[in-house]
């Protein structure tokens, strides 16, 4: 692979991540219609870990306050409870797609990254996704997600180990399905990717310094690199155009509410009390 392929594939990763459309269907497609050799899964994972350190940043004050909430609610110490029940169910939704990972790593390199697959496998999943998003809930709030619904939003990403299934499409397909609003399972579907890709990065890390899986160094951080500069999370949940709030705008979205015009006779002091104002009362006819 030459450094611009890397940079290309870097934007492609860094473009298609925040969407529901699989971006390592994407990686496997766009090398095919340009006619290059397939990259393999451990460049598509350094590239995922790009995008991961955009999705850090983008989150950093979960990814500093949701551990130590955890790490306090262990050794009994005074804890955030919501940050804490969060990161709880952020360790019990990553489990199943660990296990996923770990068995089927070899074949999924192997026999599952043909274009006629990653092609059903998104149109499939996207489909899914449309019917999940007609019957989605209320529930606004990602703390909210208890540790039974996050292992089903765990096993759907577990499928995810197969290209063209999109990970933050899939998951929040269930997260829809439970009963989630658009901004709860986005938040909760990029939060639970954190630790996945993570330890993907880390099994695969290990491979490349064992020397088990050649790649050139300079072209694994072009691609870490790029990935993670391409990649700009938008606020979960957020749709353009005005008015409403709730989903639309995020949390505590769409436009403020116009404010209350001061009573007649009545001009605000300092603190903005209304106070009397001053001056001749209107004399009455007689």
């Amino acid at each position: 692979m030459d450094l611009v392929s890397a940079i290309v594939l870097a934007v492609v990763q860094g473009l298609t991540e925040f969407w529901p459309i699989s971006s390592s269907g994407h990686l496997v497609l766009v090398p095919r219609l340009l006619g290059w050799p397939d990259q393999g899964l451990a460049f598509d994972v350094a590239l995922h870990f790009g995008t991961l350190l955009a999705v850090m940043v983008y989150f950093r004050r979960e990814v500093f306050a949701v551990p130590l909430a955890c790490g306090n609610a262990l050794l009994g110490r005074p804890h955030q409870a919501d940050d804490a029940r969060l990161g709880f169910a952020v360790v019990v939704a990553t489990i199943p797609a660990g296990i996923a990972g770990l068995l089927f790593k070899d074949f999924v390199a192997t026999e599952l990254r043909s274009p006629l697959l990653v092609a059903g496998t998104t149109a499939f999943y996207g489909a899914l996704l449309w019917v999940a998003d007609r019957f989605r809930g209320s529930l606004a709030d990602e703390r909210a997600v208890t540790l039974p619904m996050a292992l089903v939003i765990g096993c759907a990403q577990a499928l995810a180990i197969v290209p063209g299934t999109s990970r933050s499409g899939i998951t929040m397909t269930a997260a829809l399905f439970l009963g989630l609003s658009r901004h709860a399972a986005a938040r909760f579907s990029f939060l639970m990717s954190i630790p996945v890709i993570l330890l993907a990065s880390l099994v695969e890390g290990i491979e490349i310094a064992r020397g088990a899986t050649p790649v050139e160094p300079g072209i694994l951080a072009a691609g870490v690199g790029g990935a993670a500069g391409a990649g700009r999370p938008e606020r979960p949940g957020r749709q353009r155009g005005g008015g409403g709030g709730g989903e639309a705008g995020g949390r505590g979205g769409g436009r403020r509410p116009p404010r209350r015009p001061p009573t007649p006779g009545k001009r605000r002091g300092r603190g903005g009390e209304e106070e009397a104002k001053p001056g001749r009362e209107k004399r009455t006819g007689g």
